[in-house]
């Protein structure tokens, strides 16, 4: 059989391969901030106009969720009017800007290495810029792959999208591992505190280094804005702008031309109304949607990810950076469990073990925490946590958002759920420090045992949720869904 009757596995993959690129500068700009923020921290605790305190610190670290709200609540808009390809060049911008702003945020207005508050408004503008690029890809990045991919593979490209995420994480966590080379990080004596010591190996990690963590993200972030403009668009978004011969010829390639015609003509019946309302297949498709990806967050795994050089310096580890670039090898092994299980063993089973996974090891960690000889069933339990994530999670939330709506409302119903996501993602992240660092009396463990008891529980309630009301998408072509909510309605 030809090319042309089964279709080419090597133009599929390249475009994909392309898409998730996007997935890496995800988990890159969104886990650079681990290895950077004690850096940044001390630097800005040195300025003289304003008091940089725990609040604060929480808030800048967490800056780029905001972009992030805002780049996947615009992501709906972008991709119904630009379409998806387009979209995805204006992120890989954005991700350029943001590098070279958030290394040298003085460019053109302020005086180089002198922290001020105006000068901590400019950083925080350029990861939230970051942030939106972050936003658009995390919404249009599985949509794209989604909407290309051949219905008995989807889950599985789609998966890859996550692995991209976790693989940026695991690149940044080396880059900035060699980045710090034989400097060291500053230390802190309490967030909000003051300095306890800058030694002449941690002044450069102050004055510099978290410049270069930042900066080193423009490299990925180039490559991608120029690759993506040698994909194609859509099938999906070319249907529905009625540009037919296009989305026949690009799924020719990818199946064949035989089974392209088939394919082109379920499309154009599930998008015969291009512009439904978003609740025309009830209002529990959205709130699956969305509680899908609030679980994803409040589950608490981005205040682990974002903060894990802390935590495990918090637990007496003499090297916390290179414990940090194990979990995130881990956490690659474990992303692929998902990516070679999810069509055999379908998308609620993996969520249902991977919730009480986390759960196991959100209370192991509470209860073992900061106890003196405990450390290692600690970090154990914190791989367990991170690793249950890895392979549920983290992949099946995406492959499901980019196939459980119907083609109609796709792009506004999944503009909406990401954005919730990131809304928690901020919730999480900003709040983990605080809530960690709490006591009821001098000295007590109270805030450490509360926050990963509290993540704990949600990981219970989130298995229930999957169990009782999740739909199992697996083997459903994207124009089943239609299908499938209106039975359901």
């Amino acid at each position: 059989m030809n090319q042309s009757q089964q279709g080419s596995k090597s133009y599929l993959i390249s475009i994909v391969m392309v898409a998730v690129l996007g997935g890496l500068l995800f988990g890159y700009d969104t886990a650079v901030i681990s290895g950077a923020e004690k850096g940044l921290q001390a630097f800005f605790m040195e300025a003289k106009d304003f008091a940089y305190t725990d609040a604060w610190h929480g808030f800048t670290s967490a800056s780029a969720l905001i972009g992030c709200i805002i780049g996947s609540a615009l992501s709906g808009f972008l991709a119904t009017q630009l379409g998806r390809k387009k979209s995805l060049i204006i992120a890989g911008l954005l991700f350029f800007i943001s590098a070279l702003g958030s290394m040298r945020p003085e460019f053109l207005f302020f005086k180089y290495g002198e922290p001020t508050m105006s000068l901590l408004v400019m950083f925080n503008i350029y990861r939230v810029i970051g942030g939106i690029g972050v936003g658009l890809a995390s919404a249009i990045c599985p949509m794209y792959i989604g909407e290309v991919a051949p219905s008995n593979i989807r889950g599985m490209l789609v998966s890859w999208n996550q692995f991209a995420i976790i693989f940026g994480q695991l690149v940044v966590y080396f880059v900035n591992f060699f980045i710090l080379g034989d400097h060291i990080q500053p230390v802190v004596e309490e967030m909000g505190k003051g300095i306890a010591a800058i030694t002449p190996a941690a002044q450069w990690t102050v004055t510099t280094g978290w410049r270069y963590m930042f900066g080193s993200e423009a490299v990925p972030a180039g490559l991608f804005a120029l690759l993506i403009c040698f994909v194609p668009e859509t099938p999906r978004y070319l249907v529905s702008i009625n540009e037919d011969s296009k989305a026949l010829s690009v799924l020719s390639k990818i199946n064949g031309s035989e089974k392209a015609a088939q394919i082109l003509k379920d499309i154009k019946e599930t998008i015969t109304v291009k512009t439904e309302k978003l609740l025309t297949y009830g209002v529990m498709c959205i709130f699956i949607g969305i509680m899908l990806s609030v679980f994803q967050q409040a589950v608490g795994i981005n205040a682990v990810l974002y903060y894990a050089p802390r935590i495990f310096g918090d637990m007496g580890m003499e090297d916390p950076m290179m414990v940090t670039v194990f979990m995130g090898v881990v956490n690659i092994l474990f992303t692929l469990v998902a990516i070679f299980t999810v069509e055999k063993w379908g998308r609620k089973p993996l969520l249902i073990w991977g919730s009480l996974g986390m759960a196991l090891g959100a209370f192991g960690v509470a209860v073992t925490f900061g106890h003196a000889g405990m450390e290692m069933v600690t970090a154990v339990s914190i791989m367990v946590y991170a690793a249950s994530f890895m392979f549920s999670w983290g992949p099946i939330t995406w492959v499901l958002i980019s196939e459980i709506f119907p083609n109609t409302i796709r792009g506004g119903a999944v503009a909406i759920a990401v954005a919730f996501q990131w809304i928690f993602n901020f919730i999480v992240s900003s709040s983990f420090v605080p809530m960690f660092n709490m006591h009821l009396t001098e000295g007590d463990d109270f805030g450490h045992w509360f926050t990963y008891g509290l993540y704990g529980i949600i990981c219970v309630v989130a298995a229930i949720f999957v169990w009782r009301l999740v739909p199992e998408t697996k083997g459903k072509t994207l124009e089943d869904m239609s299908k499938l909510w209106r039975e359901r309605k």
